[in-house]
């Protein structure tokens, strides 16, 4: 990544694949989650969106670079997705750019556009994808990519529109103009926005109009140019950032400087730059695409049963139609129920009309305005060494599992408030306790006063699984400081391990 000099330009790839993980799938409450996102949402077959979107743009020919935009909480996991999706596949690289706050995607897109131009020349050719949507033909959507990457070599944008198999009013439209030189690729005419259903079924049955897709191909230079041309504001807030922010590589990534970035305006590309470019044509595809945008569309995944069910997990349905239910961990029981969603998580638990789904925004609105802890984390938590999960607490106590990587560390560190008790259940344990250091092997415990600093790790080749009870007058996730740090997380005011 860049540092403080400016990189030489080197010979660029082909295209670059920028994938923007940000929001927070507010929609898809319970499994979606403030620190849990939608991207990080694991399909029936147990991968999540991010990862089936790595894999995808791995797929495409000329891909050697890959950069994603997220927010810096989100860093590690994305870390992890991009790993998996990557394989043993060494040829493709990862460049991540972490957000202090969400800024929507047309900052997003110039933050990428200066620094592709920067690293790999003007000419790169951008593919903007979002990290959250599901597409299931990827040959189709790689036929249409190439589609996309011949206009954007020109100069143009290119979108990507989705053909539409009905009307739907949660998708903005666009209206075809002209065709373009390869017959398939046309000039946009108009972007609508979401249209109520009358207007939805004029437009679908008049064949004319197109889902937007919120895809996007382009080169460096013209992302650049149209956000000089139609957001001049906006752009020169971006270059001061990025000014900013250059020297900040760390752990792979560069870290967008937060002063600067909060005074960037928060704006979607389609307001800054598309309604209002002259440069902007459309390539149609019909490749499986879903927005994944509430529990109506999930509703509609997966092939249902004989009454239109369709199940994730273990369920028990009678007299049950036109329902979906999914569960990852209990059974769930339903009986003469129709057309509805049951979303079953651990420490929560969705029954929604499915014609009422969008209205699920609301719940966790509610859930903020009462500070409950449900709409920022699952009982289970991802951190860059593993995982922890709480199994009960109370007042002056908690129990959690937590399971630490293969060659990972927690933090060292303090607590103010709560003592711990450690007991090994799988693996072995290397724990700093205090001025002491042993190994705590399986069915062996350990205790940690508070105030004594102390490390955990694993030196092993399988997982370390411990069972950790903290007892005292405040087990918030709060009460830790930090003292040295493997993954670049002291900071004042910091959070769990």
């Amino acid at each position: 990544m860049a540092r403080a000099s400016t990189p030489s330009v080197v010979e660029h790839p082909s295209i670059v694949p920028v994938i923007l993980s940000g929001g927070a799938g507010v929609r898809l409450w319970p499994l979606s989650r403030e620190l849990q996102p939608k991207p990080f949402m694991r399909m029936a077959d147990g991968e999540s969106l991010l990862r089936k979107t790595y894999a995808r743009v791995m797929s495409l020919d000329g891909v050697e670079t890959i950069v994603t935009i997220t927010n810096r909480e989100h860093f590690f996991q994305s870390k992890a997705e991009f790993d998996a999706a990557r394989g043993r596949n060494a040829a493709v690289h990862a460049e991540f750019i972490l957000e202090p706050v969400g800024r929507n995607t047309a900052p997003a897109i110039a933050i990428a556009a200066l620094s592709i131009a920067e690293r790999f020349g003007p000419d790169t050719i951008m593919l903007v994808l979002p990290a959250d949507h599901l597409v299931e033909d990827v040959a189709g959507f790689a036929v249409a990519a190439c589609r996309a990457r011949d206009a954007a070599a020109l100069g143009l944008i290119a979108t990507f529109g989705i053909v539409p198999h009905e009307a739907q009013t949660a998708f903005g439209y666009i209206e075809c103009g002209e065709a373009l030189a390869d017959q398939t690729t046309r000039k946009v005419a108009a972007f609508v926005e979401k249209p109520d259903i009358e207007r939805a079924r004029r437009f679908v049955e008049g064949g004319n109009h197109l889902w937007n897709a919120g895809m996007f191909c382009l080169t460096a230079a013209t992302a650049l140019r149209e956000l000089e041309a139609h957001a001049a504001a906006l752009l020169e807030a971006v270059r001061q950032c990025w000014a900013a922010s250059r020297a900040s590589c760390r752990h792979g990534c560069i870290q967008l400087d937060t002063a600067t970035f909060e005074t960037v305006p928060a704006v979607s590309i389609d307001y800054a730059v598309m309604e209002n470019s002259q440069s902007a044509v459309v390539v149609p595809g019909q490749f499986g695409w879903s927005d994944i945008g509430s529990w109506s569309a999930v509703s509609k995944l997966g092939t249902p049963d004989a009454d239109g069910n369709r199940v994730t997990g273990e369920a028990v349905l009678v007299n049950v139609s036109d329902t979906m239910v999914s569960s990852d961990s209990r059974l769930v029981a339903a009986v003469g129920v129709t057309n509805l969603v049951i979303v079953d998580t651990p420490d929560a638990l969705l029954v929604a009309d499915r014609g009422k789904a969008q209205e699920v925004r609301e719940v966790v609105a509610e859930l903020k305005r009462r500070n409950h802890e449900s709409y920022r984390l699952h009982r289970t938590v991802a951190r860059p060494w593993g995982t922890y999960t709480i199994l009960e607490e109370g007042p002056r106590f908690k129990i959690k599992r937590i399971v630490v990587k293969p060659g990972a560390s927690l933090s060292l560190q303090k607590h103010h408030h709560r003592s711990e008790h450690w007991v090994v259940i799988a693996g072995a344990a290397l724990v700093v306790n205090g001025d002491t250091e042993k190994l705590v092997r399986v069915d062996e415990s350990t205790y940690i006063p508070a105030g004594t600093p102390h490390r955990l790790s694993n030196p092993g080749k399988i997982d370390c699984v411990m069972i950790e009870v903290q007892s005292g007058d405040y087990v918030g996730e709060d009460d830790i400081v930090r003292l040295e740090d493997s993954y670049g997380r002291i900071e004042p005011a910091a959070s769990h391990e």
